[in-house]
C-alpha cells in the first residue's frame, strides 16, 4: 500500500515539474521521426520492387517495426538517466531523506515506489510511440504478435535501466552528477557486446553476455527467450538490492 502512495507522490513530483513534459515531447518527437523514416523507406522500397516486380509484398515488421523499436531503445538509453537522476539526489539536496530513512516506512516500499513511478513515466513514453505504430493497422496488416514482444523487451530493458538509474542517485545529492553517473553505466553496459566482434574468446562471450543490447535484440525480432527474461529480471533485482543497500547506510547515518 505505501509503495503506491509513494509512487503516486513521485508521479506527481514529476509532472509538477518541466521534466516529465520535457522528456515526454523530446521521446514523442525523436519516435516519431524514425517512424516517419523508417515507413517513406518502406514505401519508397514497396514502390521500387512493385515497378522491378520483384517478388511479394514486403515484410512491414523487418522494414519499419524491427528498425523503430531499436531507435527507440537507444533514445530510452539517453532519457532514462533523466527520469532517475531526481529520485533520491533530489532529496539528498533537500534535506528530507533525513526524514524518509527514519520514518517508519520499509525501505522496500521507498524504493520499489520510486523505482514504480520512474517505470510508469517510461511506460507513458512507449505508449505515445504506440500510438504512430497503431497508424500501421489503418494502411497495412503488420503482424500485432512482434510489435507487442519488442514493446515488451523495450519494458524489460527500461526497466533494469531504471534500477540502475535509481540506485546511482542514491549516491549523490546532485542531479547532475546522479544523471552522468547513471547514462554512463547504462552506456557501459550497452556497449559491452562490441567486444565480441573483436574475438571470441571466454571474456568476450561474458561480456557480451551482460550487455543489455545482447538480450533486446531477440525480443526486436518478435521472439520471446527465457535467458534474457531473466536476465532484465536479475539486473532489476541487482539495482534495487544495491540501492536498499546505500539506503540502509543512509539510514544508519541518520
Amino acid at each position: 500500500m505505501y509503495t503506491f502512495t509513494i509512487a503516486r507522490k513521485e508521479l506527481h513530483s514529476y509532472f509538477r515539474s518541466p521534466i516529465a513534459y520535457g522528456v515526454m515531447a523530446f521521446f514523442a518527437l525523436i519516435a516519431g521521426y524514425f517512424f516517419y523514416i523508417s515507413v517513406a523507406f518502406f514505401v519508397q522500397r514497396s514502390i521500387q520492387s512493385s515497378m522491378m516486380g520483384q517478388g511479394g509484398p514486403m515484410d512491414m515488421g523487418e522494414y519499419v517495426v524491427r528498425p523503430v523499436l531499436s531507435n527507440i531503445s537507444v533514445v530510452g538509453l539517453f532519457l532514462i538517466p533523466l527520469i532517475t537522476m531526481r529520485l533520491f539526489a533530489e532529496e539528498k539536496r533537500t534535506g528530507t531523506i533525513e526524514l524518509l530513512v527514519t520514518s517508519p516506512l520499509r525501505d522496500l516500499d521507498i524504493i520499489l515506489g520510486k523505482w514504480l513511478a520512474s517505470f510508469v513515466l517510461y511506460a507513458a513514453m512507449l505508449a505515445l510511440s504506440a500510438l504512430s505504430m497503431a497508424l500501421l493497422f489503418a494502411y497495412g496488416k503488420p503482424d500485432w504478435k512482434p510489435m507487442l514482444i519488442g514493446y515488451f523487451g523495450l519494458l524489460l530493458l527500461g526497466g533494469a535501466l531504471l534500477a540502475i538509474g535509481t540506485f546511482i542517485s542514491t549516491c549523490t545529492k546532485n542531479q547532475i552528477v546522479a544523471g552522468v553517473g547513471a547514462f554512463s553505466v547504462c552506456l557501459m553496459l550497452w556497449v559491452l557486446d562490441w567486444v565480441s566482434g573483436f574475438g571470441n574468446s571466454v571474456s568476450a562471450q561474458v561480456m557480451s553476455y551482460l550487455s543489455v543490447l545482447t538480450h533486446f535484440d531477440s525480443f526486436s525480432k518478435g521472439v520471446i527467450d527465457s535467458k534474457d527474461i531473466i536476465y532484465y529480471v536479475s539486473v532489476i533485482f541487482i539495482g534495487l538490492f544495491l540501492t536498499a543497500r546505500s539506503l540502509e547506510s543512509l539510514r544508519w547515518r541518520a
